[in-house]
């Protein structure tokens, strides 16, 4: 009897789980193996901001799926709007309903705007390679709009890792092209990268303050308009661009699916193991709350993913062949931030300084991308994409 398995998203999580699972059956042919994903590509996303500075670096992060799958892997590309567990099928907004005798959702995340009035209606965000040049577009009209006496100003809000390094991509863009601009970051909490130690956190701050971002921290943005961005009971900022970053939620189609999941954000609780209360429906990435030893469960970050793609797509195999399923545990390695051409590292293993800069940094971030592009594709394109990483 032949197993259809299908596997949604071709981000970290999707296009990890496939390419662990087509390794995991070697040639077996009692499988069908559907993906589907919106884009017919896997987007590098820890370094799409790169294209708003630079919107060719497009050619190096967006590695298309015929790269990456086997030719016995089927590929759709659709929207996925429904998911009926019941009947075991994957509802597309264009396609023929797929069904399955397995599923991976790894579907990812979008923007969550918690209810600030006017935010999602003027702001941009950064969760896709469209969106990333869209802010380049906006910030280089912007620019050319503007003046010495008047530049554009250039708002972001949310400073975690995709605020921080969105700030940085702006200010090379500025100083590349002597363009009046001015960069703000607003975060609501006390410190950039908020709830990460001390020392990261004061690095930098260094950077982005030598980088002329001026921050703005403990204060949340409560009201958006088309033209102004108001922080805490009285603080403005007038805005030409406005780019939000401040955190992530479950996709819509997730909202309606009859799987044990958290009601607000609509993701996807799962066992160590990736398996939901439905032994046929795995879940993974941004798209999952995965059990973790501890309270918290696995964050939702692209090494979480990566880690957690390649177990997921043995647990795939497994649960075919009716095998018991593997335990994952999330291990940080450590925090890599570009900031612009520079970069911060902290608390990477085998490292014998818990944070630093410079070249070391800057080799690594590149690094770190280019292993990832290798395991999708192999080196040819990772050697090609290190200059722009």
């Amino acid at each position: 009897m032949t197993e259809n398995v299908v596997v949604l998203g071709s981000g970290y999580a999707g296009a990890g789980a496939i390419k662990s699972f087509e390794d995991e059956l070697d040639g077996q042919t009692d499988v069908d193996v559907t993906w589907i994903s919106e884009t017919d590509y896997h987007l590098v996303l820890h370094e799409s901001h790169r294209c708003i500075r630079d919107p060719s670096v497009q050619e190096n992060i967006a590695i298309p799926v015929h790269e990456i799958k086997q030719p016995s892997t089927s590929f759709i590309q659709d929207e996925v709007v429904g998911i009926d567990t019941d009947a075991q099928e994957v509802a597309l907004a264009d396609s023929d309903t797929v069904e399955y005798d397995y599923l991976l959702v790894g579907l990812g995340s979008q923007t969550a705007f918690f209810g600030i009035e006017g935010l999602k209606e003027h702001a941009l965000t950064l969760k896709s390679l469209d969106d990333a040049l869209e802010i380049h577009d906006k910030i280089q009209q912007a620019a050319r709009e503007a003046s010495t006496n008047d530049p554009a100003q250039v708002v972001i809000g949310g400073a975690g890792l995709s605020g921080i390094q969105t700030a940085g991509e702006v200010a090379e863009f500025r100083d590349e092209h002597n363009a009046p601009i001015d960069i703000h970051l607003v975060e609501g909490l006390d410190q950039v990268l908020p709830n990460s130690d001390p020392e990261l956190q004061g690095a930098l701050r260094k950077r982005l303050e030598a980088a002329d971002v001026n921050i703005k921290c403990g204060e949340f943005i409560g009201e958006v308009d088309e033209e102004t961005v108001y922080i805490g009971d009285e603080d403005e900022l007038e805005y030409d661009v406005l780019v939000w970053t401040g955190g992530i939620t479950g996709r819509d189609c997730m909202q309606d699916v009859d799987l044990d999941k958290d009601e607000r954000n609509h993701r996807v609780h799962a066992e160590g193991n990736f398996q939901t209360e439905d032994k046929h429906v795995f879940a993974i990435g941004d798209s999952a709350l995965i059990d973790q030893p501890g309270d918290q469960p696995a964050p939702p970050t692209a090494q979480a993913a990566w880690q957690a793609a390649e177990v997921a797509g043995e647990n795939l195999a497994r649960a075919v062949r009716g095998q018991p399923l593997k335990t994952w545990t999330h291990k940080d390695k450590g925090t890599v931030v570009s900031v612009g051409e520079k970069a911060v590292a902290h608390d990477v293993v085998n490292m014998p300084i818990e944070t630093f800069g410079g070249m070391p940094a800057k080799l690594l971030k590149k690094a770190i991308a280019a292993r990832w592009i290798n395991d999708m594709t192999g080196v040819g394109r990772a050697a090609k994409a290190w200059p722009d990483m």
